[in-house]
């Protein structure tokens, strides 16, 4: 499978493992696993088809490891990112380190600051724990602008972290008063 084929199948997996199972009569369990043979054969009817091989290349070559196996190799599932109802994942709170960051884009800033960082349409707020993948991140809508997290304070305040099995960290919300520009 070439890279055009790969980035063509992953979106269509984001799509049918994180927000629009329903869209091709897939249903997920609360955790968000889903039967490999079942999204195989969403995939073969939808003309994206692919073998369990080719599918397991997608999984395991990912460095993002946006997707994963369960340990039977029977089901998959987006690691997060989810915003289909229904899906409820489990993740296990986690000590962050000093600081987390969020890329975002400049025209988001005014609601940031006013709001904080809200989850939208997902179940989480998706923080990292390095700068350059938040600027990955908020380049894709455009020029990144770098927020850092004072996660100290956050969890003073009560606030909890979550990590995802991919390192992505995760919180419900970031208070406006716990960011800043990095």
């Amino acid at each position: 499978m070439n890279e055009e084929q790969r980035v063509k199948r992953s979106k269509f997996l984001a799509l049918i493992l994180r927000h629009q199972p329903e869209s091709v009569g897939l249903t997920l369990e609360k955790e968000g696993w889903a039967s490999v043979d079942a999204v195989l054969g969403v995939c073969q009817k939808k003309g994206r088809g692919m073998s369990r091989a080719e599918l397991s290349e997608l999984v395991n070559l990912c460095p993002k490891q946006r997707y994963a196996f369960d340990e039977t190799g029977q089901k998959i599932r987006a690691s997060q990112g989810h915003s289909t109802e229904g899906v409820e994942m489990t993740f296990a709170k986690a000590e962050p380190p000093e600081v987390l960051y969020h890329g975002t884009i400049e025209q988001f800033l005014p609601s940031i600051f006013e709001k904080g960082l809200i989850p939208g349409s997902r179940h989480h707020v998706h923080l990292s724990a390095d700068r350059e993948t938040a600027l990955n991140v908020g380049q894709r809508r455009g020029k990144p602008v770098l927020l850092q997290l004072d996660t100290g304070a956050m969890r003073a305040a009560g606030e909890d972290f979550y990590l995802s099995d991919n390192g992505v960290w995760l919180a419900e919300r970031v208070a406006p008063e716990f960011l800043r520009r990095a």
